[in-house]
Formats: C-alpha cells, sequence, structure tokens
C-alpha cells in the first residue's frame, strides 16, 4: 500500500473514532424519556406473543421455537 493512502486510511479512521468520543451521557432528566414503553426492544406484547405463536406453529414441522408437531395455528 502507498504511503499517502495509509495515511488517508489512518487519517479517516482517526476521525471516525474521534467522533464516537463526542456522544457523551444521558443527562437524568433525559432518563423518563428512556424509561417509556415504546422505548423498548419489545414493543406491544400481545403482538409479539401472536408472532411467536404463529412462528412457532408454521415451523414446527422442522423444530421451530422447540415447538413438537405441525399446524396451521388455529389452536
Amino acid at each position: 500500500m502507498k504511503p499517502v493512502m495509509l495515511k488517508i486510511l489512518l487519517l479517516s479512521a482517526s476521525c471516525g473514532l474521534a467522533a464516537c468520543g463526542t456522544l457523551g451521557q444521558v443527562s437524568p432528566w433525559e432518563k423518563g424519556n428512556l424509561a417509556k414503553p415504546e422505548m423498548g426492544f419489545e414493543g406491544d406484547r400481545l403482538d409479539t406473543s401472536f408472532v411467536e405463536h404463529t412462528y412457532s406453529s408454521k415451523e414446527a414441522s422442522s423444530g421451530g421455537a422447540g415447538v413438537g408437531g405441525g399446524g396451521c395455528g388455529c389452536n
């Protein structure tokens, strides 16, 4: 690799890492916003359980989600 290309690569990598250092911390008055249910990874619990039930019913014949047997998801 040419020295000029190496310098450009190192400069861009250091600029990228420097940008990550300015993210900062969450202030105490902002923690209430992060505690809201819509900020969680899991959305609606009822919707999540429905999707998991449908997935396990469709994939059960091949062992999906640890459930034995196959089916249409009607149960």
